[in-house]
Parts: structure tokens; sequence; C-alpha cells
């Protein structure tokens, strides 16, 4: 399924060092990171400017998810089909001028059919980012999956601190849409400008040694093979639960501190509960990723899983118990982010473990759908809040998700992928198809 094309001229490509190429990739999900990140920042200037109720706006934050997911498969087999050489590079330009498109049609959106069409424009764009970098970032990186991934997921997770306040600034001054209009404007620029500098490995350019607690195919299986495999399906299960509980928290984080009554309480020079908050979210969202990635490179897969989920139940909880005063609500929802962020390297790592590195772009974009389908649970937590009139229940759900994942990985999963990848590699090729 690779490219024809790829292979002419591909032996001419100029050699590159494969942590520039993470470099690259990391500075192109900084760049898009606010997109998802951020979003809770707008939510309430437009339902002041518009009167359009939350849950409205909110099926915007939805779309843009299920976009930002679900066609990444497309965007993931172009990648692999185009070749090592352009593949990348020409993706990532591609989701760049979509991306700054989006937000700029958010600056303009006065209805709410608007406001959906720059979601679409804006999530395509930023699925195309996203699949690109996380799928150079396994190819790129065999000996060090997790590590490498996580810190290609961190730009993404912490990106957005770096605009929490600039983006606050710039609203309460100018208006929410001149904070679409400026981002969405220089962050679509930056990444067309370094999308030219990446590329994928060619044969040889790559370390064959890996973590030896770390289980790895030596065949690499495509996406049709991998769809027919039981581990793959348990994996988007896993992956839709734990990405549905955290959505939950990111998408409603503002409004959640509101209901506490914290939201604008000054708690450290001056700075609210809820800007600081966003803050350690956000540095706690992106750390987790490369901490949990490289300890899962030490200990496994699965091991890894079972203990950051299994810490991140308590976390929901400790939150909706006990967070509703100002330090114990940026502390308790940090944890969240800190257990809750891993899933973007844990679940690509697993991913190409278990299928290879060939088709690794289009197979993990098939995984990553699992974020959009969790994306549709998202409004679930402001019915499960209307109904039993506050958001302590929401939080008991989530914690609820998290221990069910933690069971299915050490319990399911972990034998699984050893039964699995202890075959012969004719056998599992075989019973693939």
């Amino acid at each position: 399924m690779q490219s024809q094309s790829s292979a002419a001229g591909v032996n001419a490509l100029p050699p590159t060092n494969r942590w520039l190429q993470l470099i690259v990739a990391i500075v192109c999900m900084v760049m898009i990171a606010n997109l998802q990140y951020g979003w809770t920042l707008f939510v309430q200037p437009m339902n002041t400017a518009y009167g359009w109720s939350v849950a409205d706006i909110q099926i915007a934050f939805s779309l843009f998810v299920a976009l930002e997911t679900w066609l990444t498969p497309i965007e993931g087999w172009i990648v692999d089909w185009v070749g090592a050489k352009n593949g990348a590079r020409w993706m990532l330009a591609f989701g760049g001028v979509l991306t700054a498109i989006g937000w700029i049609v958010n600056s303009l959106a006065g209805t709410l059919p608007m406001l959906y069409l720059a979601a679409v424009l804006s999530g395509i764009g930023a699925g195309a980012i996203y699949a690109t970098c996380v799928g150079n970032a396994v190819k790129w990186f065999p000996d060090r999956r997790g590590l490498a991934v996580g810190l290609t997921a961190a730009g993404f997770g912490a990106g957005a601190a770096l605009t929490v306040v600039p983006i606050r600034m710039v609203i309460a001054g100018y208006g929410y849409a001149a904070a679409f209009f400026w981002f969405g404007l220089v962050q679509g620029a930056v990444v067309f400008i370094v999308a030219w500098w990446i590329r994928g490995p060619l044969p040889g350019e790559t370390p064959v040694t890996v973590a030896p607690r770390v289980i790895q195919t030596t065949e690499s299986y495509s996406p049709r093979e991998m769809l027919a495999t039981p581990v793959f399906w348990l994996l988007y299960a896993m992956f839709v639960l734990i990405s549905a509980s955290g959505l939950m928290a990111t998408a409603q984080i503002a409004l959640i501190a509101k209901d506490f009554h914290v939201a604008d309480t000054a708690i450290l020079v001056g700075v609210s509960t809820l800007t600081l908050a966003l803050l350690v979210d956000n540095f706690a969202n992106g750390a987790a990723r490369p901490l949990f990635g490289w300890i899962s490179d030490q200990i496994g897969r699965e091991n890894t899983m079972a203990i950051a989920f299994g810490l991140g139940g308590v976390s929901y909880w400790l939150l909706g118990s006990l967070g509703s005063t100002p330090w114990a609500f940026v502390v308790f929802a940090g944890l969240i982010f800190l257990t809750w962020g891993e899933i973007f390297s844990l679940f690509p790592s697993t991913c190409t473990d278990s299928f290879g590195p060939k088709f690794a772009t289009a197979n993990l974009s098939f995984l990553y759908t699992a974020k959009g389908l969790s994306a549709f649970l998202v409004p679930v937590a402001n019915v499960i809040k209307t109904a039993t009139g506050g958001w302590h229940m929401v939080f008991v759900v989530t914690a609820i998700m998290n221990f069910v994942v933690v069971a299915l990985a050490l319990f399911v999963l972990k034998p699984l992928r050893s039964r699995r990848l202890g075959m012969s590699a004719p056998s599992l090729a075989a019973s693939a198809r």
C-alpha cells in the first residue's frame, strides 16, 4: 500500500536528524493545541454575545473533535501512500491552511451554522496535523516509541498553556472574535512554514533495538488486517472510555469552576482560580504524555495504563467530592489532566507495537477515531449534571470508567497481546486475514 511514486528518487533525500523531525512535530502540535484546550475560554463570551445556549455552542466542540479524528484514517493513509519524502510535509501544510481558515471563520460567525462550519474546517485541519506528527514519531523512534510519541503529544496537551493568558487578555481587551482571528492566522502560518522540514524515515535510518519489557511485532499489518483483530477493538473501546472522561473535563472546566463558585477568586498574586487551573491543567496534560510514555518503555504499556488510569479514577473522585475550594480545585483538576493526557502516548505506542511501523500513520488514525466517538459523550455530562443538580455524579461516572479500563488493561489486553505476539509472524498474519 505504499506509494509507487515514493520509490522514485527516495534515495536522493538529504540526511536528517530524527530529533529535528521530533522538534518540528512538537512545534506543529503546539500551534494547534488551543483549538481544543483553549475552547473553554470562548464559550461564555459567545453565550453572552449572541445568547446561544451553552449546549448549542458545545455542539461545535463535538463537531471539531469528531472531524479532528474521524477523517484521520484517510489523511494517515494519504501520508503513508505518498511516501517518506512528501507525505508528511504536504499533509502538514494542508492542515496549517485549514486550521487558520477555521478560526478566521469562527471570528466572523454570527450564526450557529457558521460556527459549526468553522468547527468542521478547523477539525479537519487539526486532525491532519495531529495524525501526521504522531505517525512520524512512531516511525522514527522504535527504540523510544513511548517517549517520542509522548513528547509529540505533549505539544498538543501543554501547548495551550502558552496562550491561556494571552487569549484571555485579547478577549478582555478586544473581544473573542479578535482572539479567534489573530491566533488562528499566526498558528496556521507557523505550521505551514515548518511543514517543509519534515519527512518520514527511509529503510535503515532507524534503530532496531527496543526496550526489553516492551512487546513488539516484527511484522507490519495493513489497516484491513489490523481491523480484523480483537486487540484493535479492545484498544478502541478502552480509548473511548478514557477519552470521554477526559473530554468531559477539558470541555467543561470553566463551567465547573463557575458552578463551584471559584472561577474568579484571586488565588495567587491576583491570578484567578480558573486562570491558574488552566495553566496547571495544560502543563500537567502535556507533562503526562512523555512521562508515562517513558515509563511504559521501561515497565510495559499495560502496566503503565493500570497505574495512570487508576490514579485518574481517584482524581475524578477527589475533584467531585473535595474540589469546591480554590486550591483544591486547582490541585485536583491538575491531577485529572496529569492522569488523562497519557492516553495520547500509551495508545499510539501500543498500537504500533502490535501492528508494526509500515502503515503506522493510517493504523494510528483508525484508533484515533475513538476520540471522535467519545466527543459525543461530552454533552452527557451536562445531562447528568442537570438531572442530579450538580457535578458530583459526573465525576463518579468518570471515575468508574477509569477503573474499568484498568481492569481491561491488566486482565484482558495484556494476556491477549502476549498470546497474539507470541505467535509466529506467518500465523499472526494469517489470523489477521
